[in-house]
């Protein structure tokens, strides 16, 4: 889920986010993944219990399956929980939200919540997940951005409307149970054809919300940006800058 960028109002946030509770195999397909430099960096030495929060159809989880840890996954979406699960096998996937995962208290080293914080109040699911972590434990917050201080990606995420920019000042909000916020920028780069950004467009939250009119001018504006402007034949592999902001907290 998208963007990283200051807090929403409940009732926006709420109308916001009920668009991805369908469209989980598109999401899946289109939707990058995360650098494993990223996992590494938040992941604490001994760690072996994790929760996934806001998993959606296991993008970020899949790294902490890779890692050796016991993984849960909670998601609001059914749609997006199916997919998880057939990707992810292995994991514990249950319906719920960051302010209300139904999952034990004290049960989990790590909880991290990739793409999602936006889409949470954040005072009262800080409680829920400082409920759900061990003394000590590691919560950890995860961005994908795109890299817009690249001249053509800054263009391309105003066409797209992307809320998902990178925002040197931005600090996400997290309640008093945790401490010592970090950080940690990775720089990478995803492989894809020009069609899968027009596919990318379509998993966000502006596309998704808007009336037809809307999505075809955006359609069109991105055809003529990709491949009139910038000169990309049509099905063309590009690379596209992204930054994987990662923020992680420990239980006070």
């Amino acid at each position: 889920m998208a963007r990283g960028g200051p807090r929403l109002e409940h009732g926006r946030r709420l109308e916001l986010g009920q668009s991805f509770q369908d469209g989980g195999e598109h999401y899946q397909r289109v939707r990058p993944g995360y650098p494993a430099e990223s996992a590494d960096w938040l992941i604490p030495s001994g760690a072996k219990d994790a929760v996934d929060v806001g998993a959606g159809t296991g993008k970020f989880t899949t790294l902490l399956l890779e890692r050796g840890m016991a993984v849960s996954a909670v998601d609001p979406s059914p749609d997006m929980l199916d997919q998880l699960r057939a990707h992810c096998p292995g994991v514990y996937a249950t319906q719920g939200t960051a302010e209300a995962t139904g999952l034990p208290e004290s049960s989990f080293d790590v909880v991290s919540v990739a793409q999602a914080w936006h889409w949470c109040d954040p005072l009262p699911a800080s409680t829920e997940l400082a409920r759900i972590l061990r003394p000590g434990g590691t919560m950890a917050l995860i961005w994908n951005q795109l890299d817009t201080s690249v001249p053509w990606v800054h263009r391309l995420s105003r066409i797209m409307h992307a809320g998902d920019v990178y925002k040197p000042g931005f600090r996400p909000v997290v309640g008093p149970e945790f401490e010592g916020l970090k950080s940690h920028v990775a720089g990478w780069e995803d492989s894809l054809s020009t069609a899968d950004i027009m596919e990318l467009t379509k998993s966000r939250s502006y596309y998704l919300r808007a009336g037809e009119a809307t999505r075809s001018k955006v359609l069109a504006n991105l055809d003529w940006y990709l491949h009139k402007h910038l000169g990309h034949a049509a099905e063309e592999d590009i690379s596209l800058p992204y930054l994987t902001l990662t923020w992680r907290a420990a239980k006070a």
